[in-house]
């Protein structure tokens, strides 16, 4: 279970090194073949590949003519990218998935359970910035009885 924030600096060739808790459990499941791709939010998601293929098989299932799973197929599916842990432990990001999530030298890595998500640094400050907006109104449906 992947989870809690991490503030790391890419290198000038767009890797990450990843922090050597999260290694093993990312390595271990595919044998650090991993997968990056494209989230709607402009930031990325990093799975270990056994947990992106049955996401992906959903999206592929979804009818290719039917507007809105066209797009996400296009999104999700059409940005993925297969990268593994090198020897360092570190994860290529490249050129075209920094240019999609505006990622610089300074980014962020999110545990989100089975999966990270890959921010930049603004774009992470504004997801705080829009989470303290909420307010009281931030629980969704289901969840109002959540107790902390």
């Amino acid at each position: 279970m992947f989870q809690g924030a991490a503030v790391l600096n890419l290198d000038a060739k767009g890797r990450m090194a990843v922090p050597s808790k999260h290694r093993d459990a990312l390595g271990a499941p595919g044998s650090g073949r991993l997968v990056v791709t494209a989230h709607p939010h402009r930031c990325l998601l990093l799975y270990p590949q056994p947990a992106w293929e049955p996401i992906r098989a959903q999206i592929l299932a979804a009818p290719s003519l039917q507007i809105e799973s066209a797009m996400v197929r296009r999104l999700l599916v059409g940005f993925a990218e297969d990268v593994e842990l090198d020897g360092a432990g570190r994860v290529l990001i490249s050129p075209a998935l920094r240019q999609y999530a505006g990622l610089e030298k300074e980014i962020w890595l999110v545990g989100q359970g089975s999966h990270f998500e890959i921010w930049s640094d603004a774009g992470w400050k504004a997801q705080q910035e829009a989470i303290f907006a909420l307010g009281d109104k931030l629980l969704p449906s289901g969840l109002e009885n959540l107790a902390l």
